[in-house]
């Protein structure tokens, strides 16, 4: 990789482009993050809608945007996998099973936080 010789607001834009292809990418090929993604359009504003508080509000939104970064990520995870080889290997396996475990916590995690600050 070359060492790059932009400036630091050019490196912004560059980021910004990369980060836009990523999420362009999950949104094409990701079916569970499409689905995160169609229910944020939900759960968002009922974060703001149930939050009482900022506090809890931000609980609430972090929670499930958490969801949506470890998804990202154990998509690259799985991608990664798949690109060095399609073979059946019990480290590639667990890899992609780690990844999948991620994301459940995650999800165990915001479910039970909402739960929690409803019933409070």
């Amino acid at each position: 990789m070359k060492p790059s010789h932009h400036s630091s607001l050019e490196h912004l834009f560059h980021a910004t482009k990369w980060s836009w292809q990523g999420l362009k990418a999950a949104w094409q090929h990701e079916q569970s993050f499409r689905i995160e993604v169609v229910a944020s359009f939900g759960i968002i504003p009922l974060a703001f809608y149930l939050g009482e508080t900022p506090v809890e509000c931000v609980l609430l939104l972090t929670t499930w945007m958490l969801v949506l970064v470890v998804e990202l990520l154990n998509s690259g995870i799985e991608a990664t996998i798949d690109r060095i080889s399609t073979e059946h290997h019990e480290l590639s396996e667990r890899a992609k099973d780690l990844g999948s475990a991620a994301v459940f916590l995650c999800n165990i995690m915001w479910i039970s936080t909402w739960f929690l600050i409803l019933v409070s």
